[in-house]
This record gives structure tokens, sequence and C-alpha cells, in this order.
């Protein structure tokens, strides 16, 4: 189970290499705000995941890029397996959760 800023992050990085910066933006939006992204312990969240191996630093800057933007990231492999099966699972959580009634019953009433 993926903590949420280490869910959201493989997430940014699924879509497209980014930088830091860039991640913070896109953990805020996909969370709408829910995740608290600060800087110190955002990169410190980061770096636990490019220790696990699941995010490394890209290699190639993309063509036009601003050179001043720092280290870009990009998922691994394990990475996107990672992401896949906490996908599974959280699809099989919303799944059994739809099943449950959560209106009371009657004898409840």
């Amino acid at each position: 189970m993926l903590k949420p800023i280490a869910l959201h992050t493989l997430l940014a990085l699924a879509e497209r290499d980014s930088h830091g910066y860039a991640l913070m933006r896109a953990i805020r939006e996909q969370s709408e705000g829910e995740v608290s992204v600060h800087t110190a312990s955002f990169y410190r969240h980061l770096g636990k995941l490019i220790d696990e191996g699941l995010v490394t630093e890209a290699v190639a800057r993309r063509q036009g890029v601003d050179p001043r933007r720092g280290a870009y990231y990009r998922i691994t492999p394990r990475g996107r397996h990672v992401l896949a099966a906490e996908k599974k699972r959280l699809t099989q959580l919303v799944a059994r959760f739809n099943k449950v009634r959560l209106l009371p019953r009657k004898a409840e009433a």
C-alpha cells in the first residue's frame, strides 16, 4: 500500500518525466489539495522512492526545457509495476465498497 504522496508522485511520473517543482504542483492538483506537499518533505519522499527503485533521475533532458530547472525524474519499470498493483488493490477495494449497503436497514431505522 502506497502512501498518498508516493501514489500521486508515481501517477504524475506515469504521464511524463518531470522536475521536482512540477511534481509538487501535480500532486496538489491531482489530490485537490488533500495531500500536503512541502519542499523538504517532498524531496525526502522522492529520495525514498529512488532508494526503493520506483523512481530514477532522468538522464537526458527534453529538447527546449529550461536549463534552470533542476533534475528531472522518471518512473522505473518497477515503479510502473507497483503503481499497477496499487491500482488493482484500490479497484478491488472500491468494488467491495460498492457492494456495501450504507443506508440503514428498516429494522435499524
